[in-house]
């Protein structure tokens, strides 16, 4: 099968934070180049994350390096901060209350100037207010998670036991089966989507 187009449009892998939220998201430009610069971050309408930026002034974008643990894309790109603490298991400092992960090559504050609705997601346009650089890695892009994420989301199980392992987020289960009702707990996909190991 052809691949979509839309994946040869150069991105890169960030994360946007905010007061009681934090994702992965691939959807982040630059707007205006003026001396406090606009940022845009497009983000799903069905994501917690998008809840919780509409309700905070501020918000934070993080940008991943390629050398970023696996797990940080597992747990902020598969799960929902709704259900889960995404920083417990993670170094990070705190930044008007926003949560900032130390594994990033840096990170940027902005202050909300506008929301677009645009049909599936909305675009939220920050004004740059700060930033700060941790290291001089290289940005993760989004083509090179896509052609390392096997790797990047690779999942180790339990000696001599039967796992299902769900091939979305990395999710184990671990049974001789699967109940035919299951759904998973961290992304919500169906039995369907898992594989055995």
């Amino acid at each position: 099968m052809e691949r979509s187009l839309t994946r040869d449009i150069l991105s890169g892998m960030f994360i946007v934070s905010t007061k009681a939220s934090a994702c992965v998201v691939d959807t982040v430009m630059q707007v205006s180049s003026s001396k406090e610069p606009l940022i845009s971050v497009s983000v799903n309408k069905n994501n917690y994350t998008n809840e919780c930026l509409k309700k905070n002034q501020k918000f934070i974008i993080s940008i991943l390096s390629k050398n970023v643990d696996g797990n940080i894309i597992k747990t902020f790109g598969f799960s929902s901060s709704r259900d889960t603490n995404k920083f417990k298991d993670f170094e990070y400092i705190e930044i008007d209350g926003i949560k900032v992960l130390k594994d990033v090559v840096g990170y940027m504050v902005l202050e909300i100037v506008d929301v677009i609705d645009v049909e599936t997601h909305d675009i939220f346009i920050g004004r740059l207010v700060s930033s700060q650089r941790f290291n001089n890695d290289d940005a993760m892009l989004y083509q090179y998670y896509q052609e390392h994420k096997d790797e990047l989301l690779k999942v180790t199980t339990k000696n001599n036991q039967t796992a299902f392992v769900c091939t979305v987020c990395g999710y184990v289960y671990y049974g001789d089966t699967l109940p035919p009702d299951f759904k998973c707990p961290k992304c919500g996909v169906g039995r369907e989507a898992f594989e055995k190991r």
